[in-house]
Order: C-alpha cells, then sequence, then structure tokens
C-alpha cells in the first residue's frame, strides 16, 4: 500500500504528496485515524482527496495510505432492511457499538460475516455457467428471494455446488473456467461509479403503478424510467417520496436520503418497520434499503451515497426484480460537488456549480432503465430513478433543475400554494409533464380501456379551460360567464377536488388503483356531458348544481376497491337525475348528438 503526506488540509479537502503510485477514485485512510477518503484528483504525485467524515484536528505531515481498490460496496443477502450511512457502514451496529454518534475512523463491513443463510442451489454440477446466472437462491425475507449470481467475468463449469447454510463469505460452489477454478461465494463487491453491465437497454412499457391518482392518470412513470420532484420548502418533495416508496408496484425499494434534515429521515426510519405492505401484509422494511445521510454529516459523503444506492438498486435489477429507487434530494449532492469543487479550486459554472454538472447528473439518471439482464436465461429486470430537486425558493430556473429536466422523461411539478391549500399531493396539473404517454399506450388500451387516452385528454382539457376561464372570472365576475362556462369550472373543480387531491391518511384514499382511477374520472365527466345536454336545453344551471348526485361524486374517492360497482349506481343516479331535471324544466330545446 502507498503511503503519503498530508500538505494541506481545507475542510472535506485533504491534499497529500508522495501518492505517484494512486489512481483516480482510490480509496485512502487518511491518518492514524483512517478516516475513509477518495482520491478525485491528481497532479504528479500529489493527491486531491474527499474525506468522507469530519477532518477537525488533522494537519500537515500526517500520513495517507492508499488501499489501491476503489469505493466499493458489499452485494449480497443481507441488505433487505439495512439501515447503512453513504459509505455502507451498517448505522444499526454501530449504534450497538459505540451508541449514537458515528464514531470517526470507525470501519465497518456492509454485509454481516456472522449469520448464516441457508443456500439453495438451482444448477447441478457439470453445468455450464457464465456471467450474471443465478445458481442458488436465499429466502432472504418473507418477501424477497435474494437470487446469488455468478460474479462479473466468471464462467465456466460447474464442478462442486453446496446445499446449506453459509455465511457471506463461505463457498458455496467452485467453477472451472479456461484457465483454474475459482471459488464462488453467496457476496460479491463492485466499485460504486462503475455501471453493472447488461445485455440490452429495452423501452419502459408497463407503468410503475404509484396508487397516486395524479401521477398515474396524468403523469405516469414507466417501469425503469426516470422522474424528477423539484419544488420549493414544504411543498411535500419527502411526502411524495414517502408514498411512492410505500405503494409503488416496485419488488425493491431503496430509499437514499441525501443530505435531508435529520427529521425527515428518522421518519422514514420510524415509519417504515410499522407500515404494512398492502401486497404481502409484511412490514414495507422487509422489501426495503434505507441509505441514511443527513445534512450534519460530512458534506462529500452525500455523493457516496448517491452511486452507493444506485448501485445496491442495480444488483436487485439483475436479479430481474423491478426496483425503485428514491433519491432524496439531489440538490444537496450538488450542494457537495458545489463545495468541493470551489476548495479545488476549479473554474465555476453557473451559479457556481461545477460545468461538470450536467454530465454527473445524466450519469445517474442513466443508469436506471429497464434492461436485458447479462445471463443466459435473458431475464428482464427494471431499475425507475426518482429523484427530489430542492431550488432555493423553489426556482425552476435554478441550474440542478434544469440540467435534471434534461434527462428525465418525468416532470412533477410540486407549488408551495397547492400545498399550503392543503391540496396534496401538491402536482402542478398544468405545468407537470410525462413523456411515456406513447410508450405505455398499449398497456392502458389493454389493461384499463380502449377509450383511457381519451378519458386523459378529456380531463386535462377541461383542467386547461379552467385555468384560461378563472382568468376572465377574475376581471368579469363568474356570474357574468355562460352557463357552459360556468359548468366547465364546476367540473374542473371536481377533478381538482375530487380525484387529483388525495389523503395519504385514509386507509382507502391513500392508494387507488387503475381500474378505480378510471371508473372516478369516468363518473365525473358523464356527469359533465349530461349537464351539458340539460343546459343546452334550457336548464338552469343552478338547478344542475345542486343535484343530490354531485354529493355521491364527491365521494367516490372513499369507495372500497371491492365495491366497484357502487359507480354503476351512481352512474344511474346521473342519468336519472338530470333526465328528471331536463322533464320538470318543460325545455323543448332537441340537441344534436
Amino acid at each position: 500500500m502507498k503511503e503519503g503526506k498530508i500538505i494541506k488540509v481545507s475542510g472535506p479537502l485533504v491534499v497529500a504528496d508522495g501518492m505517484d503510485d494512486a489512481r483516480m477514485f482510490d480509496v485512502v485512510k487518511v491518518s492514524d485515524k483512517n478516516l475513509i477518503g477518495e482520491i478525485i484528483e491528481l497532479r504528479g504525485d500529489k493527491a486531491s482527496i474527499q474525506v468522507y467524515e469530519e477532518t477537525g484536528g488533522i494537519g500537515p505531515g500526517e500520513k495517507v495510505v492508499s488501499t489501491g481498490e476503489p469505493l466499493s460496496v458489499e452485494l449480497g443477502p443481507g441488505l433487505i432492511t439495512s439501515i447503512y450511512d453513504g459509505i455502507q457502514r451498517p448505522l444499526d451496529v454501530i449504534r450497538q457499538m459505540v451508541g449514537d454518534y458515528v464514531t470517526r475512523g470507525i470501519s465497518l463491513p456492509g454485509l454481516d460475516r456472522e449469520k448464516k443463510w441457508k443456500f439453495q442451489p438451482t444448477v447441478k454440477n457439470g453445468d455450464k455457467v457464465s456471467s450474471g446466472d443465478i445458481i442458488g437462491t436465499v429466502q432472504e425475507t418473507k418477501v424477497v428471494l435474494h437470487k446469488i449470481m455468478i460474479p462479473h467475468g466468471v464462467e465456466g463449469e460447474i464442478v462442486e455446488i453446496k446445499e446449506g447454510e453459509f455465511t457471506v463469505e463461505e463457498t458455496v460452489a467452485k467453477v472451472k473456467g479456461p484457465e483454474d477454478i475459482q471459488d464462488i461465494t453467496m457476496m460479491q463487491r463492485w466499485p460504486v461509479r462503475k455501471l453493472r453491465p447488461y445485455q440490452e437497454k429495452l423501452m419502459p412499457e408497463t407503468p410503475l403503478v404509484t396508487g397516486q391518482r395524479v401521477i398515474d392518470a396524468l403523469f405516469p412513470i414507466g417501469k425503469g424510467g426516470t422522474a424528477c420532484v423539484p419544488g420549493p420548502f414544504g411543498s411535500g418533495k419527502t411526502i411524495i417520496q414517502h408514498q411512492l416508496a410505500k405503494w409503488a408496484d416496485a419488488e425493491i425499494i431503496v430509499y437514499v436520503g441525501c443530505g435531508e434534515r435529520g427529521n425527515e429521515m428518522t421518519s422514514v426510519l420510524m415509519e417504515f418497520p410499522m407500515l404494512k405492505d398492502p401486497r404481502t401484509g409484511e412490514p414495507l422494511m422487509k422489501r426495503t434499503v434505507l441509505i441514511a445521510n443527513t445534512s450534519n454529516m460530512p458534506v462529500a459523503a452525500r455523493e457516496a451515497s448517491i452511486y452507493t444506492g444506485i448501485t445496491i438498486a442495480e444488483y436487485f435489477r439483475d436479479m430481474g426484480y423491478s426496483v425503485a429507487l428514491m433519491a432524496d434530494s439531489t440538490s444537496r449532492w450538488a450542494e457537495a460537488l458545489r463545495e468541493m469543487s470551489g476548495r479545488l479550486e476549479e473554474m465555476p459554472g453557473e451559479e457556481g456549480y461545477p460545468a461538470y454538472l450536467p454530465t454527473r447528473l445524466a450519469e445517474f439518471y442513466e443508469r436506471a432503465g429497464r434492461v436485458r439482464c447479462l445471463s443466459s436465461d435473458n431475464r428482464i429486470g427494471a431499475l425507475s430513478a426518482i429523484g427530489a430537486v430542492s431550488p432555493p425558493g423553489g426556482d425552476l430556473s435554478d441550474p440542478v433543475v434544469q440540467a435534471t429536466l434534461k434527462v428525465v422523461k418525468v416532470f412533477w411539478s410540486l407549488e408551495d400554494w397547492l400545498a399550503y391549500e392543503r391540496h396534496f399531493p401538491a402536482i402542478n396539473w398544468l405545468t407537470s409533464y410525462s413523456l411515456y404517454h406513447d410508450n405505455l399506450k398499449e398497456f392502458f388500451l389493454k389493461e384499463i380501456s380502449e377509450d383511457w387516452p381519451q378519458v386523459r385528454q378529456e380531463t386535462m382539457a377541461l383542467l386547461q379551460k379552467e385555468a384560461d376561464l378563472k382568468e376572465i372570472a377574475r376581471l368579469v365576475g363568474v356570474d357574468a360567464l355562460s352557463s357552459e362556462d360556468r359548468l366547465t369550472l364546476e367540473t374542473a373543480r371536481s377533478i381538482r377536488e375530487d380525484f387529483l387531491h388525495q389523503n395519504a391518511f385514509d386507509e382507502i384514499d391513500t392508494y387507488t388503483s387503475f381500474a378505480k382511477q378510471y371508473r372516478m374520472l369516468k363518473i365525473v365527466l358523464e356527469f359533465h356531458r349530461r349537464a351539458r345536454e340539460a343546459v343546452a336545453r334550457g336548464v338552469p344551471i343552478k338547478e344542475i348544481f345542486s343535484l343530490p348526485v354531485r354529493e355521491e361524486i364527491a365521494k367516490v374517492r372513499f369507495i372500497p376497491e371491492d365495491r366497484l360497482t357502487d359507480f354503476d349506481r351512481i352512474s344511474e343516479n346521473i342519468k336519472g337525475q338530470v333526465q328528471g331535471l331536463i322533464k320538470t324544466s318543460g325545455a323543448e330545446v332537441e340537441v344534436k348528438g
């Protein structure tokens, strides 16, 4: 191991000389305290190191030792239900060892070396295997079957495979390659900055069902897609991330708290073990990996937490699972890049961020995707990446937001004014967008209804028309509008309050299936169509607004998923009550169509 000497300490940046044999992104141990750092710049024999721990008390002359290896994560049984810091140190184990505060220089393996896992082989002696092939399984939790894969770069013939209980370091199989026999354990190591390989990237064809109506119905994300959630303080970014982690139909959830306030990560740590997974009835933690990096932790560790999270997510994707990664928030990561760039005295870009910020963001989001995994069985896995962005004051012209929007396909624009009006999720339906509609069209036509695209289009048109009419109403007053325009305003209000607004704390309203979402929108639009017919026949608009069925429409979101036939009754009530109005009004006007 190469040893150098510190010549400069500037916050999380340490410069050492005598490092001529070191390589970029090698992990180093700084000083006698063994602080963990990573080389981010080399000039001759001088290495600039970003240290992932507090550097107070470290000074020139102290030693720096290179490990000769890049920052890597341990991948294997034991990841699920774990809570790590940004460099994959298990926080629960650290707490048992040293208490509530992470001691500087403490170094622990990411996976438990003592725990034994029951390994069940799925191949036999004589079988040919190559990189990514599954050779056995471990029931990691009740809901996650951990698939043990051949490491990258290994191929050959199985000459020995065992069944039984083993630690992650014990040999479970032997593979005879062209040159030698290699031992296979249940654990792999992988550099966090290196993309895990796959055969090919595929287009997302199915939506990541979240149960959040404004997302699924209007701005869906495909499995293997990318989305960003920008918004000012208090607009509900963390609430959205929590809801997606709870309800998204991904098989594995990786939640990265990147530089967020401690109380927000605490709520995740307290809530997730208590929450029941709607599909399995087991605690949500049984399919979740948490990476907790809070704002009071060293700033450089934010970058490591993002890469650690995406690497763990890729590993489960390679098993053929659908994985959802929540990064909250990428703005804190960008701030860490700005901090390190400034200390390196690099030429700043816009607002002091480094010029390579867009490249780094693109590299992160490009690791998402639906892929054909590297294996002989051609299994398909998907990794969806959803990043929260925290621009100062909600300014969407912020460099981090703009760089993110260039690479992601879904934009959920959060508004603080909606949050202040108690409208959650506070996603602005006029400025948000999704570019996955064409990819997901076949799914919607086949699984929901052939008229789903028209229903969505009509809904969006009414919301847009409402925005235009509100401007006119501010000038001339609502009463000066025509009856048809007033009906449009009322229908759009119903869409906003009865469909887009969702109560995360209500047992029924917190999650809505696609089938129910479709029925909800159809009911609102049916009332609009029949009311418009009545208006055309001369029925006073106030009488239409006072129909009893409107109370039923307002309560449709509380209809349980097993009672969707109630929508048929409400549809009949709409038809009957509106026709009754037309008859009693004595209107004789004929309506075409």
